[in-house]
């Protein structure tokens, strides 16, 4: 169910980024942008005389669905457990593995004697 949310919501993001590369492409800020590349009059045309609160207005909420949307894919991909087997294994090459340590065995410990020290005699024989 999650995947498919995370494949609407991506398509929804990819739509979004174009939508919102159109719109500031098509805006005429100070030296008329690129809204002159589609003609003189396209853009008054498609939005009307007031083309610049429109497009502010648009690029504005785009803007929002944009951070929204990159928010949310960012947090459901953190949480969402791959259901493929590639996914899996390199999920689990990810983690921090624990070393085994030795079995512990109840063996008791020798007792300590003093060292043996052979007895020489004075010749050093």
């Amino acid at each position: 169910m999650i995947d498919i949310f995370i494949g609407f919501l991506l398509a929804v993001h990819i739509v979004v980024c174009l939508l919102l590369t159109f719109i500031v492409l098509m805006q005429r800020p100070r030296s008329e942008g690129l809204g002159t590349a589609f003609g003189s009059a396209v853009t008054d045309t498609l939005f009307g005389s007031s083309t610049g609160n429109v497009l502010t207005k648009m690029t504005t909420w785009l803007g929002t669905i944009f951070f929204i949307t990159t928010v949310s894919l960012a947090y459901l991909y953190t949480h969402h457990k791959p259901s493929s087997k590639l996914g899996s294994e390199l999920q689990e090459a990810s983690t921090v593995k624990k070393t085994p340590t030795a079995p512990t065995t109840n063996i008791p410990s020798p007792t300590p004697t003093s060292p043996v020290i052979p007895k020489t005699d004075k010749t050093g024989k």
